[in-house]
């Protein structure tokens, strides 16, 4: 039964590292600047985890065939303090190798969150709220108009709170999808109004929560033109598997047409660019 079991367990190590090496199920073509340096880190981390995983099971394996019971008259189990030395050895091995795993991680995702976008950024105010996205565009003017919350009324569609006497808001638009331009950096404001919500857009390597009582700006620069899906990636209630939307990257010309659109028009707009774009099928 030993060996079956050794066996066994060697089968399994091989169909999981299979699973990963051959590619089949794997992360969507990637559409931002930052994204070959997080997927090269992850190949990085799932390569040292893959063969740490491997070298585990294999020897978890013929621990199981060398000590298996033969059923041997007079075999007896025989009790083992370990080796305080090898424990430790692999101890601080683990500890260096995850440690600087996680250090070459931070820079990336430093860059996204910790720096302030480039000037001439494109800048979306985002509000989440249970069970859907708001996207705020400042107009023709490049400015944002006043919000404030005791304004917010859904049953009028103001669901930002955006203040009706402030000139400076008189050309905004807000909708439930985002546009962006492509190859120009994108900064988003993302704030919510109830719970924890998280922005996640898989083909931008890209999360974020969004917190109520915090304005979190991030920023990144799209490469690809298209249509892709934007989703809520932390559990806010019993409809979260409904609160999603969708992302367009577009070229300037189409971008800069539809932002110089009042408000009726932008959303009528927008629905002609989700249709004409189609998302990716892989």
């Amino acid at each position: 039964m030993g060996r079956v079991l050794a066996v066994i367990i060697w089968i399994i190590t091989l169909l999981s590292v299979g699973l990963f090496i051959f590619g089949k199920w794997w992360f969507p073509e990637a559409i931002s600047e930052h994204a070959p340096a997080l997927d090269r880190q992850f190949m990085i981390t799932i390569v040292v985890v893959g063969i740490s995983f491997a070298a585990a099971q294999i020897a978890l394996g013929w621990a199981v065939w060398k000590f298996r019971d033969t059923g041997k008259p007079g075999d007896r189990a025989v009790y083992s303090h370990g080796s305080n030395r090898l424990e430790v050895i692999w101890t601080v091995i683990t500890a260096v190798v995850f440690i600087a795993l996680a250090v070459m991680g931070q820079s990336v995702w430093a860059s996204l969150r910790l720096h302030d976008a480039p000037p001439g950024s494109y800048t979306v105010e985002v509000v989440s709220q249970q069970f859907q996205w708001n996207f705020h565009y400042a107009g023709a003017d490049n400015k944002f108009g006043r919000t404030d919350p005791s304004l917010i009324d859904d049953g009028a569609l103001n669901f930002i709170g955006l203040d009706p006497g402030d000139a400076a808001g008189a050309d905004d638009s807000v909708t439930a999808a985002l546009a962006i331009p492509v190859n120009r950096p994108v900064e988003l404001r993302l704030r919510s109004k109830d719970v924890i919500h998280s922005f996640w857009v898989p083909q931008l390597r890209f999360k974020q929560d969004l917190v109520p009582g915090m304005e979190i700006k991030v920023n990144f620069t799209a490469n690809r033109v298209g249509k892709y899906e934007l989703a809520c990636a932390e559990l806010c209630g019993q409809l979260h598997f409904k609160m999603k939307s969708y992302m367009l990257v577009l070229p300037d010309d189409e971008l800069n047409s539809l932002t110089a659109l009042p408000q009726a028009q932008f959303q009528a707009r927008m629905g002609e660019l989700l249709n004409k774009y189609q998302l990716p099928t892989k």
